[in-house]
């Protein structure tokens, strides 16, 4: 299996992402793909990339064939897509539901199947927190590549949480039971989880409004 660094899953996260939530902005300019990087909601740990580290960590993906460009000869722009998955290119192939974990995993580090419930509404659709614990089974042996491991339960905690095995330190991680995310209290992570539903309600009623602007301006015409 591809070893990653979390630079890398980051900017494969970011592709993953936007492809689904963002098709017609879709492949990402190396400006867009810098401020998707960078969110300061949905991605853990905040990052500052530069446009310049952001190139080197996609010509590094370029290097392995999980990044392609598209030449600026229909555009001024390079724009760059991902080759990770669901491609000619290799053999990952992921349902919707599969993706969907990844991606997440990618950009948010380590998460309970309940938070990776609440934070996929945009991506894939789960009916219940069972139904991302099965999902998160099935990527434990998936045409027998290991892509997740369930963590040790934290002291004090309900919920264990689930890494993805595509990183350089995962493995170790997984071992000791440590956490990514430990400088993150459990209020912060419920406030967290707040922000993306109130993110998700903005971003449904801009669309909404949108739809309703361009309908009066056809019954205008």
């Amino acid at each position: 299996m591809m070893t990653l660094t979390s630079r890398q899953c980051r900017v494969l996260g970011v592709m993953l992402e936007k492809e689904i939530t963002t098709p017609d902005q879709y492949p990402l300019s190396l400006n867009a793909l810098t401020t998707g990087c960078n969110q300061k909601s949905n991605r853990e740990p905040v990052m500052s990339l530069t446009e310049a580290e952001v190139q080197d960590i996609v010509d590094e993906l370029m290097q392995m064939k999980l990044v392609s460009d598209q030449g600026a000869f229909s555009s001024r722009v390079v724009k760059y897509q991902h080759r990770f998955c669901n491609t000619e290119f290799g053999s990952l192939q992921l349902s919707k539901q599969q993706l969907a974990i990844i991606c997440l995993l990618f950009l948010r580090g380590h998460q309970t199947p309940g938070e990776l419930r609440t934070r996929s509404n945009r991506l894939a659709d789960f009916a219940n927190v069972a139904e991302v614990e099965q999902v998160l089974n099935q990527l434990k042996d998936l045409n027998g590549e290991k892509l997740v491991v369930k963590l040790e339960r934290e002291p004090g905690k309900r919920d264990s949480r689930y890494a993805q095995l595509f990183s350089e330190l995962t493995e170790q991680t997984a071992a000791t039971g440590a956490s990514g995310n430990d400088g993150i209290s459990d209020g912060g992570n419920d406030a967290l989880m707040r922000i993306d539903v109130l993110e998700q309600e903005v971003s449904d009623l801009k669309q909404e409004l949108s739809r309703l602007h361009q309908l009066v301006q056809q019954l205008s015409c």
